[in-house]
């Protein structure tokens, strides 16, 4: 166990790590300072396997700073093999989320009807192949409820109901794995595939999160908190992997 004290990011940036825990080889793509740094502190402590990009199309063979070059290049990785590989179920991304509901269905598109949008947001993109072929987790830095709703207002990221409804086509591959945000770690483990408060981090509390929250959360009757980042871990995320602390101003303290 830690004998430093961890900030509210560095609690964040465990989490995300833990989303590739025995990922094996695989790519992750992380989207998103606080992911980023969790795949990399992943890479270089329990999931060595982990492939690793620069953010645009080479597979790094080492683990530089956030911001800074890789010095030993593994491969290419173009746009073209990038879409084999999701379409194959080798990565695990971990995506934002303008809204996210219930069930895990995702908004990036817009805000608002879609005939007359109040906010136009990414789009689409790749939120629909992403879900239905390889493993996808979810990434909000400030949880509230205008991200977690009832009901998104329009589907780019398809949730367990949606997929279900479609039929086996669209479950065969999918898997909504975890949803971390600043209050705690969330999971669909629950008989209908319904969002669940898995760990909290410390100083957060469970009302908080219901409070934050836009629809009836599944919450066990203890919750644990989320783990503690060994020393070896903050080494790693302060001095190697974000030696300028871009993890606190994603996550304040």
């Amino acid at each position: 166990m830690s004998t430093v004290t961890a900030t509210r990011a560095e609690y964040c940036v465990v989490a995300c790590a833990e989303v590739w825990r025995g990922a094996g080889e695989i790519l992750a793509s992380p989207m998103g300072t606080v992911p980023t740094i969790g795949a990399r502190l992943a890479r270089l402590t329990f999931a060595p396997e982990l492939l690793l990009t620069d953010g645009e199309a080479l597979l790094v063979g080492d683990v530089p700073a956030v911001g800074e070059r890789a010095r030993v290049v593994e491969g290419w990785l173009p746009y073209r093999q990038h879409l084999a590989l999701v379409a194959t179920g080798r990565r695990h991304v971990m995506m934002g989320a303008g809204q996210l509901d219930r069930h895990g269905n995702q908004n990036i598109s817009c805000i608002g009807d879609w005939a007359r949008p109040a906010r136009q947001l990414l789009g689409v993109r790749g939120a629909p192949i992403n879900t239905l072929n390889n493993p996808t987790s979810y990434w909000v830095p400030k949880h509230s409820r205008r991200v977690f709703v009832e009901r998104v207002d329009m589907v780019s990221g398809v949730g367990y109901d949606r997929a279900a409804e479609a039929g086996p086509s669209a479950t065969r591959y999918h898997r909504i794995a975890d949803v971390v945000t600043n209050l705690g770690v969330f999971d669909f483990d629950t008989p209908d595939h319904t969002m669940r408060l898995r760990s909290l981090h410390p100083g957060g509390t469970v009302d908080q999160v219901r409070e934050a929250t836009g629809f009836s959360l599944a919450v066990p009757a203890a919750v644990p908190y989320t783990r503690v980042p060994t020393v070896e871990e903050l080494r790693l995320i302060r001095d190697v992997i974000d030696p300028k602390k871009l993890r606190e101003r994603e996550v304040p303290a």
